[in-house]
């Protein structure tokens, strides 16, 4: 039996360390067990760990091999931000909106299809610079109202935004917050989402594949400049965007 590997932190003597917000990210060949949630994608497990979990230690077996997973706290860093008052406080008809839009991006990320769109290893939605990392606690308007579901890059208006892999466009749309919006579906309930578009290039129901371009870069929605904010879920979690794609694709290139 081959030893599992992996990439999302260190392993040691069958044990293996992932920070909360977090994807921890296995190969296997047969079987993948654990009360841990988690998918599996061409043979590579993903378990997301919660953002705001308390847990501390999970057990997981992979190919029968038993393996300890002890979650860290990571020490997020937080930042200030000045919006709209409008952005912050929602008259009836906003707070409607904002309600209902979530709860449509809710059942998409609790949805998981079965088949699986990717295609290799992922790549970045756009080269650049990212400005606010995950995790970070956002402050708006001296308010703590939430934390840094995704990464930011820095993008001027109108740059050319690239699908991180295959997958359905199962939203395209305005939304309040987020602005304008593109949710691709990877499979198995893997999700990339980009905000704050300027200007969206498909529609629900299309096929892209990995690079196609899925719209611009704005400053739609809820935001202080423009950017494009890119979010990623696993099996309904948000992660960190850019230690799942280092750990996918370091798994992906050594399966052999």
């Amino acid at each position: 039996m081959k030893i599992p590997i992996l990439i999302a932190a260190a392993v040691y003597l069958g044990a293996a360390v992932v920070y909360n917000g977090e994807t921890a990210v296995f190969k296997f060949e047969n079987s993948v067990e654990s009360s841990l949630k988690h998918t599996t994608v061409n043979n590579i497990a993903l378990f997301p760990i919660p953002y705001n979990t308390k847990t501390n230690k999970v057990t997981l077996y992979i190919d029968g091999k038993k393996i300890d997973l002890k979650i860290k706290q990571k020490r997020y860093p937080f930042e200030r931000l000045r919006v709209e008052n409008k952005k912050i406080t929602y008259d009836k008809n906003i707070a409607q909106r904002v309600a209902k839009e979530y709860k449509e991006a809710s059942k998409i990320y609790n949805t998981v299809t079965n088949r699986t769109y990717i295609k290799g290893p992922f790549i970045l939605p756009i080269n650049s610079k990212i400005t606010s990392e995950y995790g970070t606690a956002r402050i708006f308007n001296g308010k703590l109202k939430s934390f840094h579901s995704g990464v930011d890059f820095k993008a001027p208006i109108g740059t050319e935004i690239a699908a991180i892999n295959g997958g359905e466009v199962v939203l395209a749309k305005d939304r309040y917050l987020a602005g304008k919006t593109v949710i691709i579906d990877h499979g198995k309930g893997v999700y990339s989402c980009y905000y704050h578009l300027s200007e969206i290039s498909v529609k629900k129901g299309d096929l892209v594949k990995k690079g196609e371009i899925v719209g611009r870069s704005g400053k739609s929605g809820r935001v202080t400049g423009p950017h494009l904010h890119l979010t990623i879920k696993i099996a309904g979690e948000s992660v960190d965007p850019m230690q799942f794609i280092d750990s996918f694709n370091a798994i992906y290139d050594h399966r052999e």
